[in-house]
């Protein structure tokens, strides 16, 4: 038998690992998120994100990924509201059948020294960055359960970590993260799911780009690589994290050495 040797590596080039896979991405929209979902769709993954208000970036990232020959759909959900999620995720089971993958990235920030923070704020990112995570995986852990496999990919942060100056609410938030990944890791592994943590430290994505010039500097002249990381790097770690299958539980640093 004669093999086309350019064939044979077109094929192997062709070959998508997460064929056939569904995933489920928070805070799909922008920034690290949206490229989360760019790389799981350009890996074979049917992809559904979420969206709050951010309706016209949500169908960009869906037309994005549809034009690359993907499968992406956007549906409204507030994950801080446990009835808005459990709609979700219905949703997501009615047009795809099952769920594989869920990342759970959703996060915002409310900045301000710990004397100046208020209810409002403390409870704000506490429902949107760890309160979301429960109510998500909450909603997919029987059904991956039942399906035994899965994979749960935590957004957390280096700030969960280290803590930040003015971010006692947020550091809390990615640190209570770090400890249900864990957790939740525990109660799963017989049952061929995987549990894991991603913390990033400072990314290039809109709100650093904010920042100003000289508190961008300051920052990079303390990461040992002398760099912002990048969303496709966050990325990569997402993607080898769902083909992965003896590692639960634990959390991947992304920072370039700032934080060991």
């Amino acid at each position: 038998m004669t093999i086309n040797l350019i064939e044979a590596t077109e094929e192997i080039k062709n070959k998508k690992p997460l064929a056939g896979k569904v995933a489920v991405v928070t805070g799909g929209s922008r920034g690290i998120g949206a490229t989360i979902a760019k790389a799981l769709a350009e890996n074979g993954a049917s992809v559904a994100i979420n969206y709050h208000t951010r309706i016209d970036d949500a169908n960009a990232i869906v037309k994005e990924i549809e034009e690359k020959g993907g499968i992406s759909v956007a549906i409204k959900s507030d994950v801080s509201n446990p009835d808005d999620v459990k709609e979700f995720m219905k949703e997501v089971k009615k047009t795809f059948g099952k769920i594989d993958i869920l990342v759970n990235n959703a996060g915002i920030t409310r900045d301000r020294t710990f004397r100046n923070l208020t209810n409002e704020d403390w409870n704000e990112v506490i429902d949107v960055n760890l309160n979301s995570v429960f109510y998500t995986t909450k909603e997919v852990i029987n059904h991956m359960l039942e399906q035994k496999s899965g994979r749960v990919i935590n957004i957390s942060s280096i700030i969960g970590q280290s803590g930040g100056f003015g971010q006692s609410n947020y550091a809390a938030s990615k640190a209570g993260l770090v400890g249900l990944t864990k957790s939740l890791a525990l109660e799963t592994a017989k049952n061929g799911i995987t549990v894991n943590a991603i913390c990033p430290g400072f990314i290039e994505t809109e709100m650093v780009k904010e920042m100003p010039d000289d508190v961008k500097k300051s920052i990079i002249s303390k990461i040992p690589m002398r760099r912002l990381g990048q969303t496709e790097e966050i990325a990569e770690a997402v993607l080898f994290l769902t083909t992965a299958d003896y590692i639960t539980g634990q959390s991947i640093n992304i920072n370039g050495g700032l934080h060991m």
